[in-house]
């Protein structure tokens, strides 16, 4: 059975974007949750994630019911993140190959949060 992503082009204040100060995040920006994103991140080449469900980041821009995934977070997650269980969905997906980022990526969740300062 194949799968569409809905989104393929990088948002532009996109966290996984280096120029993107998350304090600029449209609609309300909460460092809570985007802590709270971490439970997205796949602990790099484990196979732990195959038993269970997946857990995604959705794009802010995306209202609720309608979630799509950040295209930062799939494309760090299928590169550098180096998340198994993705990997092998994604085979069935028919439109990865369009998917396109926006610039320099951060290569870890934890660039992604607001630099204190």
């Amino acid at each position: 059975m194949t799968w569409k992503l809905r989104r393929l082009r990088q948002c532009e204040k996109c966290p996984w974007k280096v120029s993107t100060d998350p304090h600029e995040i449209p609609d309300g920006y909460s460092e809570e949750q985007h802590l709270a994103l971490a439970r997205t991140i796949a602990a790099p080449a484990s196979v732990r994630e195959l038993d269970g469900p997946m857990v995604a980041m959705a794009c802010h821009e995306h209202a609720p019911g309608e979630e799509a995934h950040c295209v930062g977070w799939l494309m760090n997650q299928l590169g550098p993140g180096n998340n198994i269980a993705l990997r092998l969905m994604v085979r069935t997906c028919e439109n990865i190959a369009g998917v396109s980022l926006d610039g320099p990526q951060h290569q870890h969740f934890r660039d992604t949060l607001p630099r204190s300062e």
